[in-house]
């Protein structure tokens, strides 16, 4: 087979479950994007992301030859310090005043609840 782990292929979309995308990669290759190979944050549609006729780049993580299925990735694609960024955007030091422990959080969930408003209204 042609493409092998780590590659960067172009995919057009054919299909949107609820789980993730199949994809066309030419004649010959079909392959899958599972919802959690999207974003490294929570994912509630797959539709958020892409629709059906998109042509998609992809990193390939798993090739599977004599069905010529390949497992795709879009999160694999962003740079590692992107990645670095958005889980420490999810961390309780990024709010001011935030303290540790479970006697806090009452106190802290307005405001986290705020700043997850914030955070998808730019997203």
């Amino acid at each position: 087979m042609k493409y092998h782990i780590g590659q960067v292929v172009e995919a057009t979309v054919t299909g949107i479950q609820p789980y993730g995308a199949f994809l066309s990669v030419d004649a010959d290759t079909t392959g899958l994007v599972h919802i959690s190979e999207l974003s490294e944050g929570f994912v509630r549609d797959v539709a958020l992301f892409m629709n059906v006729g998109d042509k998609i780049k992809l990193k390939v993580l798993d090739v599977d030859e004599k069905t010529h299925q390949l497992r795709l990735s879009l999160k694999a694609l962003n740079p590692p310090s992107l990645r670095k960024e958005r889980k420490q955007m999810g961390s309780a030091s990024r709010l001011p005043n935030a303290k540790i422990g479970f006697g806090s959080l009452a106190e802290q969930l307005d405001g986290w609840i705020e700043t997850a408003k914030k955070e998808l209204k730019h997203d």
